[in-house]
């Protein structure tokens, strides 16, 4: 181990138990009491009254680690559909403002073509009080030379006038056609995103009532044991990460905007985890670090995969407080590094934002918000 290493490694393991107790690697956890024996003696059975029933046996170490994996498929599948749930919001919040935008130049556009319509009429008026007889017959019956000189400069402005008129008619009638093929456009997509939402929603709402359930059927200690391992799995990720000898290599500094979006992040420490949430009292993985930009003046985007497409990639090496890790092969799950081998981040339902090892969870990449 390379000198030093030992530091290192309380270091990010105090952070990470700052939240939490974890069992150490190699720590035996509790085995299963003695099955009770098949048969009695025949002594005994006669003698005695029947004993009552044995309690059910808690379930082995391999069972829980079963129901464990099950779990984090389960919560991971659910944060693939919050994703989806996100992007789909996202988009149509999108649409929904291009549509009222394009309202308004419709109403704009109805006003100008009115106005328009106006001028012609007026024009149209004009022609029928003198007779319905255009500029030009008029300037041809003209008995005074002064008169027709200084009338074929009136045509000449009128005929330019009115062919104007006609020009700025005409292309505000294929504006006004335009706008509204446009917003019956933005409109199918906003009902397709609409309907996207509903889907993902629905997924979600069954990946996390699966995981209740199956979390409901444990006992309360199989629950604690459960716990355990899932912290034990966790440290053991952390610490093989670390042992790596990463932090060796990982020595950047912040900039200001990621000492505001780790301050921001951090601050939110406690608050639960809620799909779709975007605070200010609830976050989910990528509300958390999507608003923690945000508030340091550098807006991203809203879902941990588009992030992770969108974003500078920078090598985990190179990454410094404020850089997002995006975990899993899917870009499901993202975290604000904030320094000392840890990040802050929104776990899953039933968890709070909180502290964990950067190296907890497979690690896709690293992105740089600000670079």
């Amino acid at each position: 181990m390379a000198p030093g290493k030992h530091g290192l490694i309380a270091t990010a393991v105090t952070v990470v138990c700052a939240v939490t107790v974890l069992a150490a690697p190699g720590t035996a956890l509790a085995s299963p009491g003695p099955a009770p024996s098949p048969s009695a003696s025949p002594s005994a059975s006669s003698s005695a009254s029947p004993a009552p029933a044995p309690a059910p046996a808690p379930a082995p170490n391999k069972d829980l680690e079963a129901v464990r994996e099950k779990l984090d498929k389960l919560y991971h599948d659910a944060a693939v559909a919050t994703d989806a749930y996100n992007a789909a919001e996202e988009k149509a919040e999108k649409q929904s403002a291009e549509i009222v935008e394009l309202a308004k130049k419709i109403v704009e556009g109805q006003r100008k073509l009115d106005e328009l319509k106006r001028r012609a009429g007026a024009a149209a008026a004009a022609q029928y009080r003198t007779g319905g007889l255009p500029d030009e017959a008029q300037l041809l019956l003209s008995d005074d030379p002064q008169d027709f000189l200084d009338g074929t400069g009136r045509v000449l402005q009128g005929q330019r006038a009115t062919k104007g008129l006609l020009r700025e008619v005409t292309d505000t009638q294929q504006d006004l056609k335009q706008y509204a093929e446009d917003a019956s456009a933005q409109w199918k997509k906003l009902e397709s995103h609409r309907k996207a939402k509903a889907a993902a929603r629905k997924k979600i709402k069954q990946q996390i009532a699966a995981a209740e359930q199956l979390e409901s059927q444990l006992e309360k200690q199989e629950k604690e044991r459960l716990a355990k391992l899932e912290r034990q799995a966790a440290y053991q990720a952390q610490t093989a990460w670390l042992d790596s000898g990463i932090l060796d290599e990982i020595n950047g500094k912040a900039s200001e905007q990621g000492k505001k979006a780790v301050k921001f992040a951090t601050a939110q420490i406690g608050k639960p985890y809620v799909w779709g949430a975007e605070g200010p009292d609830a976050y989910d993985c990528s509300g958390l670090t999507s608003q923690a930009w945000a508030d340091a003046g550098h807006p991203i985007p809203r879902t941990s995969q588009e992030q992770w497409k969108q974003l500078k990639h920078v090598d985990v090496k190179a990454m410094r407080p404020g850089d997002l890790i995006i975990y899993f092969d899917d870009a499901s799950h993202v975290g604000m590094y904030v320094g000392d081998g840890a990040i802050v981040h929104a776990p899953r339902p039933g968890r709070t934002v909180t502290l964990a090892g950067a190296g907890s969870m497979p690690i896709l990449g690293v992105v740089r918000p600000d670079a």
